[in-house]
């Protein structure tokens, strides 16, 4: 079946993302912003051409940036409350002109975000981490202003096994400073009530997507495997910094077809401020973002 797209505010495709929140049943998902970082398309999305981004210009800010919010996903269920991946952490970097993928980048919020949902980082029980790139763990090693530990220093760190063991340290010495409160994760492993683990290799080697069940709906937190919107409708478009390029499109292939599913709703945690959504399929083939958040 095809449909033509629903309508929604497409600035919001270019616009740096707000908390949202949504309901599966007795659980209620929010987006936790911590800060954002600017991609630079031709050098992030190597695979499309200045035509490509002539057609799909909405998905650019003013100044030609793909605009990609870092953040986590705060998973409740009454009292209890896990969190998937802990931002980039209080670190601000500029724009370098001779780096080809990043502008600005800047984290730091995550931790005033959580207090002003009411919660604070002692109430988060677990922080599962979708992958080892410093802008899904900052607040996992570094200590707010003032503090002697991180603030979630209390949880187990959830890593997939193979992620977890394919750590590089000479390439990231901070990961030490979680060393022990990680607990590997396998394969299908239920981590908190209604939400399951499933290895997703290709952006990295043991890349992690979450799937969260609950009402009769299910929630795919996908992580990295796409970064943009504009993905959904280009899955063969892989990032630049993908371990494996064709294994990353092949699996991005695959998830854009679950997430076309009616009772599937996909986190796109780096999608600017649409980070919840479906893809909804288009009139002559494919798949177009749509938000239902």
């Amino acid at each position: 079946m095809t449909t033509t797209t629903t309508p929604f505010d497409r600035a919001r495709l270019s616009r740096a993302p707000r908390v949202r929140s949504l309901h599966l049943g007795d659980l209620t998902l929010t987006y936790v912003p911590d800060g954002l970082v600017r991609l630079k398309p031709y050098g992030w999305l190597p695979a499309a051409t200045a035509a490509d981004w002539s057609s799909h210009r909405e998905h650019l800010d003013d100044d030609g940036f793909l605009v990609a919010g870092i953040g986590g996903l705060l998973v409740e269920r009454g009292d209890r409350a896990l969190l998937i991946d802990a931002g980039f952490g209080p670190e601000s970097h500029p724009d370098d002109p001779a780096n080809p993928l990043l502008g600005r980048l800047y984290g730091g919020e995550l931790l005033d975000s959580l207090r002003r949902l009411g919660r604070t980082p002692e109430q988060i029980e677990a922080v599962a981490i979708t992958h080892l790139h410093s802008d899904h763990l900052g607040w996992a090693w570094s200590a707010a202003p003032g503090d002697d530990a991180p603030p979630f220093a209390h949880a187990a760190h959830l890593v997939a096994a193979p992620e977890w063991e394919g750590r590089d340290l000479a390439a990231e010495p901070r990961l030490a400073v979680m060393e022990s409160r990680v607990r590997a994760i396998g394969d299908g492993e239920e981590i908190f009530p209604g939400v399951r683990a499933s290895f997703a290799p290709g952006h990295t080697v043991g890349h992690t997507t979450y799937t969260i069940t609950g009402g009769g709906r299910r929630l795919i937190a996908f992580g990295d495997a796409l970064h943009a919107p504009i993905q959904v409708t280009h899955p063969e478009w892989s990032c630049g910094i993908d371990h494996d390029p064709a294994e990353s499109a092949e699996h991005r292939r695959r998830l854009v077809e679950e997430l076309s599913h009616p009772d599937t709703i996909g986190y796109g945690g780096h999608f600017a401020d649409v980070v919840f959504g479906r893809a909804e399929p288009q009139a002559g083939g494919g798949f177009t973002w749509i938000p239902v958040a």
